[in-house]
């Protein structure tokens, strides 16, 4: 079997089935989806009634299923990242959620309790849902919507319908989140290096069989299609993450260079739901991330890892501006003192345990030895793992084909979030790395340094703060902290007051949003599967005032909209704690707001936008 998806689809739709049509050149292959059975066939173009309804797809991401049976997701809408090995490089950004039930009438009691209007034998209600807007169409007419009194206003509708409206908003939610990337003809989740190492039967097989699982993250959508191999080439993996693309010229020599992070599926989630490791070893905002460089046939790769303190530990909302990190059981930047120093001293202790000479461990006090702006200060870091970088090497293999080098080794760098320390130390080493492979290749003169390449320097820095903020967007919920670094090589006062207004926004999100979130995920990824015989909700089950720190049990309601009411003092306290915070992170070098500014001098302006978005989160009485 080929390692490539269909490239052209065309969806048609009955009321009965779903056809999904190869469009390939010389392709007789149809994919067909029963919306009564659920039953998954191959067959051929001629089996497409001519009365269906057709429209053209991007690829499947998978079937779910929630309360009221089951859901196709399509991919609607792509854009065109790049090209690279002949291969083209898709971002997936709009989709579908396609209901199998075609009338009310096939749904149970127990999934709804909707009465319909019964006088006209034609009126039978069909639901479909895009982005969460749920549209009543006559079925008889296609191109009418009409809404039934009934509908609005019978009292017999019952919870089940409010949990599946729920359940689609938190699928939407996550389908929402921008960096969702592939290929129909090349195996995103594979780094160079690994896929130069695989037998001739690993070539061959799909690319869903041959993918990486931790970061294909439509891996539990596409169950039912990968238990028939048949059918795999309708099957398309999509990875979440960044991807960014660049054709570069230095010394008036073209090359390529891209940048890929893949984001890890296994104990997937937000920042302060989900940190440290599960008892499989699988580390919260895991991320590998993969420098590319592709000059006259030859392709160089070096590859980091980012993930949460891999010990097991816990730092869960509650009000405060920093919750204090709770280790349940015993290269890093965390501060080495503080709420930090626990987490760091347990780290430490873990890996001098193993007594594994092959795992070399630095602490590094980003705060502490970069404060008062001292960005410079990086270099101290920089020289200590020069040698081991040098020793740990990258991978190269020339126009040939020929392995000149392999990796030896991986960085794995943390912070508390992985996030914006950790992306800034990346990007040095990456730097590094990237010298030593553009002199070897040719590219770069003896002595000369990619720091002098302005229009390379440009674009290298943009790269590394957007993967920055991608990251960061799809763990914390906001862009990096730290990027004017990232993007100009200094540390500035307005890429403080920046830091400070998307640290406030992490504020709200982590202690008002992040439980929704959270559980859009564990839905999305598997984590939790909707059963709709449950005698009780889980999605209303009562929280009382601890729920914000408490709640750890997957699909219970921890957002916003099922909290208790809060008093405006409350309010206020929550803003002075976050002003406090971002004081406090200032005068140790942290992000926040500049130095000279304190409490009682904050512009009436910020403190006005902290208390309306604490307001927006909260009932007040």
């Amino acid at each position: 079997m080929a390692a490539t998806t269909y490239e052209r689809l065309k969806l048609h739709i009955t009321t009965e089935k779903f056809y999904v049509e190869a469009c390939d050149d010389g392709v007789d292959d149809v994919l067909i989806i029963d919306r009564v059975s659920t039953e998954v066939t191959l067959s051929v173009k001629k089996d497409i009634p001519p009365s269906a309804v057709t429209r053209t797809i991007f690829g499947i991401l998978g079937t779910i299923h929630l309360v009221a049976g089951n859901y196709l997701i399509v991919i609607t809408k792509k854009i065109k990242i790049g090209e690279f090995f002949n291969h083209v490089i898709w971002k997936a950004t709009d989709f579908d959620i396609l209901s199998y039930k075609k009338t009310m009438l096939h749904l149970t009691d127990i999934q709804m309790k909707v009465q319909t209007k019964s006088d006209n034998s034609r009126s039978e209600i069909q639901i479909e849902h895009k982005w969460g807007v749920e549209e009543i169409a006559d079925c008889a007419n296609a191109d009418t919507v009409a809404v039934p009194e009934t509908l609005d206003t019978q009292p017999e509708v019952s919870v089940k319908l409010q949990d599946n409206k729920t359940f689609l908003a938190m699928i939407n939610h996550v389908l929402s989140v921008d960096g969702f990337y592939f290929s129909t003809t090349y195996d995103l989740t594979h780094t160079l290096q690994r896929l130069s190492n695989t037998s001739p039967e690993f070539q061959e097989m799909s690319l869903l069989e041959r993918a990486d699982q931790r970061f294909v993250w439509n891996g539990h959508l596409l169950r039912e299609l990968s238990a028939q191999p048949e059918v795999h080439r309708f099957a398309l993996p999509v990875l979440h993450g960044f991807i960014t693309m660049h054709s570069c010229s230095i010394n008036g020599k073209y090359f390529d260079w891209i940048l890929i992070s893949r984001r890890s599926c296994f104990r997937a989630g937000v920042r302060y739901y989900v940190r440290g490791i599960d008892s499989e070893g699988h580390a919260a905002n895991f991320v590998e991330t993969e420098q590319i460089v592709h000059y006259n046939g030859s392709k160089a790769s070096f590859v980091q890892t980012r993930g949460s303190i891999p010990v097991f530990w816990s730092q869960r909302p509650n009000l405060k501006y920093k919750p204090r990190p709770q280790i349940n059981k015993v290269a890093n930047h965390v501060n080495q003192k503080g709420s930090e120093k626990p987490l760091e001293q347990a780290f430490a202790t873990m890996v001098s345990s193993l007594g594994n000479g092959m795992i070399r461990y630095i602490a590094f006090d980003f705060h502490k030895e970069c404060k008062n702006m001292r960005w410079d200060r990086l270099s101290i870091l920089l020289d200590r793992v020069a040698e081991m970088q040098d020793e740990l090497s990258y991978f190269l293999v020339d126009s040939t084909g020929k392995v000149v080098t392999n990796q030896e080794g991986v960085f794995r760098s943390n912070c508390m979030d992985c996030l914006d320390r950790t992306n800034v130390i990346q990007s040095l080493l990456a730097r590094r790395s990237l010298q030593a492979q553009l002199q070897r290749l040719g590219v770069l003169h003896v002595g000369q340094k990619l720091e002098e390449q302005d229009e390379f320097e440009k674009i290298y820095k943009n790269a590394w703060a957007d993967n920055a903020n991608a990251c960061a967007k799809q763990y914390a919920g906001t862009g990096a902290l730290k990027t004017d670094f990232t993007r100009t090589g200094k540390r500035t006062q307005l890429g403080l007051v920046k830091d400070g207004w998307n640290s406030l926004i992490r504020y709200y999100k982590n202690n008002f949003s992040d439980g929704f979130r959270q559980d859009a995920i564990d839905l999305f990824l598997g984590n939790y599967s909707v059963d709709e015989l449950e005698s009780h909700s889980p999605l209303s089950v009562p929280r009382d005032l601890k729920f914000l720190a408490e709640d750890s049990t997957p699909l219970t309601c921890r957002d916003c909209w099922r909290q208790p009411r809060v008093s405006e003092g409350k309010v206020q306290a929550c803003t002075s704690e976050i002003v406090r915070g971002q004081l406090h992170a200032v005068s140790h070098g942290n992000s926040g707001f500049p130095a000279h500014v304190t409490e009682g001098t904050l512009p009436w302006s910020v403190k006005w936008a902290i208390a309306s978005c604490l307001k927006q989160a909260l009932y007040i009485s």
